[in-house]
């Protein structure tokens, strides 16, 4: 059977997560969140050989977005978000790419996902799941069989997502966290925007914000 392989690169000025989700035969590759510095995530794709099939966005803020448009220029392959993040990723100052002195990013997915919608991609179901709160429209892509999350900017090791940004909302984050991603099974692995991987079990006992 393929086997299914998980790496990432650092990328940008607020070192965000860039996830690149592969069979190790194949060498067919989902890419996560391809936030900035394009040549150093092509680079990645080029010396492991990737055939990027499909782009998905956690959520639409400028440091998970900024290489979108070269990624899609380079590989076609079609972008995924949800549905309610759509005003983000159109709008510079909701994606805060605005605010940051540089080009204002307006972006739009070819895929809008429901909360609760499974997908197939390259042969691999995933469930997507809608967790309002670091954005209005924030997304977090589970998959069963591999037990991996894919949590964005909602959950942190140890932590989660600002919420004093343009659609936040931590009363709606904390909700989201403990009603949609901790009643995953504990042993999935997580894998956020930023900082290191963690699992739902670690979270429920020690984090700091969503524990009750």
């Amino acid at each position: 059977m393929d086997r299914m392989i998980c790496d990432f690169q650092v990328v940008g000025p607020v070192q965000t997560n860039c996830y690149f989700f592969y069979h190790e035969d194949s060498k067919e590759c989902i890419l996560i969140d391809p936030g900035d510095e394009f040549d150093r995530i092509e680079r990645y794709v080029e010396k492991k050989g990737l055939k990027v099939t499909a782009v998905l966005l956690t959520h639409g803020h400028f440091d998970h977005i900024m290489a979108l448009k070269k990624v899609k220029e380079r590989y076609g392959a079609p972008v995924y978000a949800a549905r309610e993040e759509q005003p983000v990723l159109e709008d510079p100052v909701k994606n805060l790419s605005g605010a940051m002195g540089g080009t204002p990013v307006v972006e739009q997915a070819d895929v809008y996902l429901e909360d609760g919608q499974e997908i197939e991609v390259m042969r691999v179901k995933i469930r997507c799941i809608l967790t309002p709160g670091h954005t209005c429209g924030g997304m977090c892509y589970y998959v069963p069989n591999e037990g991996i999350l894919f949590s964005g900017d909602t959950l942190f090791q140890d932590s989660v997502g600002r919420t004093d940004f343009p659609t936040s909302s931590m009363s709606s984050l904390i909700r989201s966290i403990r009603e949609k991603l901790f009643v995953l099974p504990g042993a999935v692995r997580v894998f956020p925007g930023h900082g290191m991987m963690t699992s739902i079990e670690h979270e429920k006992m020690f984090n700091p914000f969503a524990v009750e």
